[in-house]
């Protein structure tokens, strides 16, 4: 590999926790402090154990076969305590959104035909009564398999991710050792659940203590109330969610309480404008980078830290980094995924030797820092040339009016790639194309500038590159 960066181990002696494990121990520790802040209802550790222990029996009544994985496609709450109620029996979990189409349930299906188990509802069993003491959670690590992601498959069939006990425990440690989380603390949680960014939230305050606060979805309103309120300590956003409250807040007034110590942002590329307005008005933005395939965040950039396009900062403790051959982001940690279910990924290298080899292109500092650079199957070629769509879109947002733009190409036999810039905001392509001239590389400037209403987004902010080129097209005929 060409560059590689090893962080300091993890604690090697703190046990693997399932998820419940950590509830329950919670629960004996501190039973009245908050778990999980919900708008249905607020559970203290204590009585969040007991529900969770009763929707387990509930599960466990129903005689399911010992390979059994339980998907549920429903609102945040639901997903929430059915990965509870599940890591308390003993059962993976699938968590689904509530809008999953059809295809996309049947390729998930096709992947474990024998064992997925699809509930409609998660309820618990009426005639149970409430113990005092419940039934202790199911032994940890067995089963091996903890969590079922199903990826976004933006650009083909998704893939699901089999994350263990171990792989998650040490991602909430690796994550509260990097981002300091006590009880007392709220994590205001905004995220959909059935990504592991939001997920992942429930590790890591169970582990430490803290409350998880639940939004069935995001409102700018809604949050920015509670933030404001000083009613949470840290918040995850992507960045599209960070532009929406900052635009939410009064001008001149837009800087958190002292109350919220991290808004940690992930998901999609930061833009320098974006950053460079959270920065002035105060947010303590904890830049980050991860995956499904590592349990979420492995890359953490602290508040402190100056910035620029592409940094995500250094590996959390653990995590090693390297930068192979073919420039590719590679990943080795504990918190690595086991694989794909039913092979679903067997078209890609996945893990070789312990390493992950990501779809990702970046390079380290000397400081072991690392910075992205853009999706290796994003890239283009213009007269020869390998250009980042990422590294020229980071630019043209800084030019005044545009407010979002996405770099994409039409095929020309002779210069291969023709660069063209897709526009959303107030500024008119042509004012564009001379601030290009001005401030951009020959290579690097898009030889198109075309304004559209919106771009392709996915609900994380994710952009959909796949969807670009047709986007071009329509607006171009």
């Amino acid at each position: 590999m060409a560059a590689a960066y090893n962080r300091l181990p993890m604690n090697d002696a703190m046990p693997t926790l399932s998820l419940a494990q950590s509830l329950a121990a919670r629960a004996r520790e501190m039973p009245d402090a908050p778990a999980l802040l919900g708008d249905r209802q607020h559970f203290s550790y204590r009585q969040l154990a007991m529900h969770v222990a009763q929707q387990a029996a509930d599960l466990t009544a129903q005689a399911l076969p010992t390979d059994t994985i339980i998907a549920l496609a429903g609102p945040t709450g639901d997903l929430a305590e059915a990965a509870l109620a599940c890591s308390w029996a003993g059962i993976p979990f699938l968590p689904l959104a509530t809008d999953t189409p059809t295809p996309r349930w049947q390729h998930l299906q096709a992947l474990a035909p024998t064992r997925l188990h699809r509930l409609h509802r998660l309820d618990c069993l009426p005639t149970l009564p409430l113990a005092d003491t419940p039934a202790a959670p199911a032994d940890a690590p067995p089963p091996d398999e903890a969590l079922i992601i199903a990826t976004s498959g933006s650009e083909g069939l998704p893939k699901a991710v089999v994350l263990t006990h171990g792989a998650l425990a040490a991602a909430a440690q690796a994550s509260n050792a990097a981002i300091p989380l006590a009880p007392g603390d709220v994590w205001l949680d905004c995220l959909p659940l059935n990504h592991i960014g939001g997920l992942s939230i429930l590790w890591r305050c169970f582990a430490a203590g803290a409350a998880v606060r639940l939004h069935e979805q995001f409102d700018a309103a809604a949050v920015w109330h509670e933030i404001a309120a000083g009613r949470v300590s840290h918040v995850s956003l992507v960045p599209a969610m960070l532009a929406r409250l900052l635009d939410l807040a009064k001008p001149g007034n837009a800087a958190p309480p002292p109350s919220l110590r991290c808004a940690l942002i992930g998901g999609a590329a930061l833009s320098r404008p974006l950053w460079l307005r959270a920065r002035a008005a105060g947010w303590p933005l904890f830049v980050s980078y991860g995956m499904s395939e590592t349990a979420a965040q492995i890359v953490t950039l602290a508040p402190t830290d100056e910035w620029h396009e592409g940094l995500v900062g250094h590996p959390l403790p653990g995590v090693d980094i390297a930068i192979g051959n073919d420039g590719r982001v590679h990943v080795r940690s504990p918190q690595l995924m086991r694989g794909y279910l039913g092979d679903s990924g067997a078209n890609d290298p996945a893990i070789e030797d312990a390493w992950l080899r990501t779809g990702d292109l970046g390079r380290l500092d000397a400081d072991g820092r690392l910075t992205l650079l853009g999706r290796a199957d994003d890239m283009l070629v213009s007269a020869g040339v390998n250009i980042h769509p990422q590294e020229i879109e980071a630019q043209l947002a800084t030019c005044p009016g545009v407010g979002d733009v996405a770099v994409t190409a039409s095929t020309d036999p002779v210069w291969g790639d023709v660069l063209a810039a897709l526009l959303v905001g107030s500024a008119e392509p042509e004012a564009v194309r001379a601030w290009s001239a001005a401030h951009l590389p020959a290579p690097l400037r898009p030889r198109r500038f075309v304004r559209v209403a919106a771009l392709p987004r996915s609900t994380l902010g994710k952009l959909e590159r796949a969807q670009l080129p047709a986007l071009l097209a329509e607006v171009s005929a």
